[in-house]
């Protein structure tokens, strides 16, 4: 009688226990993905006191060809960057990495007299225009740069950018 009993009630026991492990773990899980969305969204403090690193670009040259100089870009995740742009040419270029640009952070883009902030996915620079994206790279790897403005690209208008741990 005590063997049927004590099998009765693991029957019942048992899968309710599993429901509730599944629950806590699910809990556990998005409580993760919720602080680090915070993180994300408000980096500490001391990261945005941490200097930035200095990375100028050209996108093309004075003599109009079609190329990013550097085109080939490493980065550390976790660490802040000032990525100055510039444009030397007489045609208009857009620096896109759409890929890059969803794994990091955005401080700030300054252009002109005017500062912008928030999700950045490509920058337009017209002939002669200057540009400053400070941001933190959040998740690495291997990611293309590209001006899509049309021939461009095929005409070697690309690059690279790497991002480690």
């Amino acid at each position: 009688m005590t063997t049927s009993v004590n099998s009765a009630l693991l029957a019942t026991c048992v899968p309710a226990l599993r429901r509730i492990f599944a629950v806590l773990t699910l809990m556990v899980c998005l409580n993760l993905v919720i602080s680090l969305s915070a993180v994300a969204a408000n980096p500490p403090s001391d990261l945005l006191k941490q200097p930035a690193t200095e990375i100028t670009i050209s996108l093309g040259n004075s003599a109009n060809e079609l190329k990013f100089e550097p085109n080939h870009l490493e980065m550390v995740s976790g660490k802040r960057y000032l990525l100055r742009l510039n444009n030397p040419s007489q045609l208009k270029h857009y620096f896109t990495a759409k890929d890059f640009a969803d794994g990091i952070w955005t401080q700030k883009v300054e252009a002109g007299k005017v500062e912008i902030k928030g999700a950045i996915h490509e920058l337009e620079l017209k002939p002669g225009a200057e540009a400053e994206w400070v941001f933190v790279p959040l998740k690495s790897g291997k990611y293309g740069l590209r001006c899509p403005i049309s021939g461009h690209t095929q005409a070697g208008m690309t690059g690279e950018i790497i991002v480690t741990n």
